[in-house]
């Protein structure tokens, strides 16, 4: 028999609960299944779960086929009822060694349950599925789950459930193993990263941790944190921003809108001078600081004027990566019951907000040429800088090592050094 073929959909959390089943379903002794683990973010991230698992046992016609991820979280049914699907398992429980030793062969498609899902808005602590690496180079470590807030167009927390956080030392710990094991670079991740610590005693911060990292990890050569909700950055992160070089000079914020009164219709905890603002001041601290931002085009009563609102905010808040989410009606989410933006003018409109990103992407690396650059290498030939643009070499270069180099140029998307 052969190791089970996993194939992931979705987010970067997503990624690394796959590489943490992997580990699961070879201690339990899984052969020759097939696991998909799905994303629920739009509704054509579900089209998309379906598409795979209907591929996936076209080209494994005997496999036991297993899905799971916040798809298979919040429409159980859904999945359990594709004749293609073998299992449907929910997010806590793919996380749980006793999961996968009931699925262990021949069981696997003999009397286990079919359906293993449970409330997951009961759950309070974070799995124990802490891994030792996550990628060649380049280290991503959970440190957070689900989400407290419910954004009217957002059916992740009931994918992800509550928040929840990781305790500082045992991130601090697995942090110290992925520098013996010669990781240069380590990225915080979680559903809700600056939410960290609500549920801890004494209540710490998100810029606690980060401090606490650098601190007790000196031979960490570079920390990442992953998507932040910018209202919520406290007093320690900025601070880290403003004096720790280790903490690279990139930050990809949840700002969804450029409108106050689409905004308030999303039900975010921010307006849009707020966004200005913090960039403004990020920037300040760090002047070579670049931001990234998730924006969606077409939200249920957007007008012309509010998604221009959108598009000048990638000029006022200076955001160079852009991901364009057109709006997707998500059943159950209070922005499914108001009224819809038209399909071809959302298509029309994350165009014009996507051409705007790559105009803001081109003035980036435009200004880069000349400029010299601590290059973290990837491949023989492709690595990326602190502020997390990506670089292609013209000659080889030893992979896995941190390198400084001249910035020649750019082809579009990628320096050129």
């Amino acid at each position: 028999m052969s190791a089970p073929i996993f194939s992931t959909l979705g987010c970067r959390l997503n990624a690394y609960e796959t590489e943490a089943m992997k580990e699961l379903a070879e201690r339990a002794g899984i052969e020759g299944a097939v696991v998909v683990n799905t994303c629920a973010v739009t509704a054509e991230a579900v089209r998309k779960a379906k598409q795979e698992i209907r591929r996936l046992r076209r080209e494994n016609p005997q496999a036991a086929l297993i899905v799971t991820g916040c798809a298979a979280q919040t429409e159980p049914a859904t999945f359990a009822s594709m004749p293609e699907v073998t299992r449907v398992i929910g997010n806590t429980e793919k996380m749980q060694a006793g999961t996968w030793a009931a699925l262990k062969a021949p069981d696997l498609i003999g009397e286990t349950e079919r359906v293993m899902v449970d409330d997951i808005m009961s759950v309070t602590e974070t799995a124990g599925h802490l891994i030792d690496g996550f990628g060649r180079h380049r280290a991503y470590v959970q440190v957070q789950n689900g989400c407290d807030h419910r954004c009217t167009f957002c059916i992740i927390p009931y994918g992800r459930g509550n928040s929840r956080s990781v305790p500082a030392g045992v991130v601090v710990d697995q942090i110290k193993r992925l520098v013996d094991k010669g990781f240069l670079e380590v990225v915080l991740t979680g559903v809700d990263l600056t939410s960290w610590g609500a549920d801890l005693p004494g209540q710490p911060r998100l810029g606690d941790l980060v401090m606490r990292i650098l601190r007790l990890v000196p031979g960490l050569a570079r920390l990442r944190i992953s998507s932040i909700d910018s209202i919520e950055a406290d007093e320690n992160l900025m601070q880290a921003i403003a004096t720790e070089p280790r903490l690279m000079p990139h930050l990809h914020l949840s700002l969804q809108h450029g409108d106050d009164l689409i905004l308030k219709r999303m039900k975010r905890r921010h307006l849009r001078d707020d966004a200005i603002r913090f960039c403004e001041e990020a920037r300040r601290l760090r002047p070579d600081m670049v931001f990234g931002a998730d924006i969606i085009a077409g939200f249920p009563t957007e007008t012309e004027a509010m998604f221009d609102n959108s598009v000048k905010l990638v000029e006022d808040c200076g955001l160079t990566f852009l991901h364009v989410f057109p709006y997707s009606r998500r059943e159950g989410t209070p922005a499914a019951r108001m009224p819809q933006v038209r399909g071809p003018a959302i298509k029309d409109r994350a165009a014009r907000l996507r051409a705007a990103g790559d105009t803001a992407l081109a003035r980036h690396l435009d200004a880069q040429a000349g400029r010299s650059h601590r290059i973290l290498t990837e491949g023989p030939r492709l690595g990326r800088t602190e502020q997390f643009t990506e670089v292609t070499f013209a000659g080889d270069q030893p992979e896995g090592t941190l390198l400084t180099a001249t910035i020649t140029g750019h082809d579009g998307t990628r320096l050129v050094a």
